[in-house]
């Protein structure tokens, strides 16, 4: 991913990793990567017999994704939950309506390949000074 330094296609050619992997691997510390996973049901690592934790490469996928929507875009831990849950993110870091619509829909956001987000390439902080603004000016209007 753009913002992260690194991509999921930059990954080791295997299927399971284990936490300091991960961490290593997408740049996050190994508490936070445990505390993702109390607050976000579709990141659910496997766990082997003696109880370590072994993420799948879509784990990791998702990882990447929360990272991004915390740090690069600004989402609070439930905003990026709500925003996972309605892309469709499910418990195998898959997102179904990213799939159907493709790469270069109109409703993906650039280089995000995320369905229901217009192109516009305008980030959180555009918009919530947009919306600053907005409300600014209606009261403007109201008190005319």
């Amino acid at each position: 991913m753009e913002g992260n330094g690194q991509n999921e296609s930059a990954l080791p050619a295997k299927d399971l990793f284990r936490i300091g992997e991960v961490s290593r691997l997408t740049a996050t510390k190994q508490f936070v990567l445990r505390y993702w996973e109390s607050e976000f049901p579709m990141l659910q690592p496997v766990k082997s017999p003696k109880g370590h934790r072994l993420y799948r490469r879509q784990d990791i996928e998702t990882v990447f994704v929360i990272k991004r929507l915390l740090y690069d875009e600004g989402f609070t831990i439930a905003g990026a939950r709500r925003h996972l849950r309605d892309q469709g993110v499910e418990s195998n870091g898959s997102s179904d309506a990213a799939a159907a619509t493709g790469a270069g829909s109109t409703w993906s956001q650039p280089g995000k390949g995320h369905a229901g987000q217009p192109s516009l390439g305008l980030n959180r902080k555009t918009l919530l000074d947009l919306r600053d603004s907005l409300r600014s000016f209606l009261t403007l209007l109201e008190h005319e």
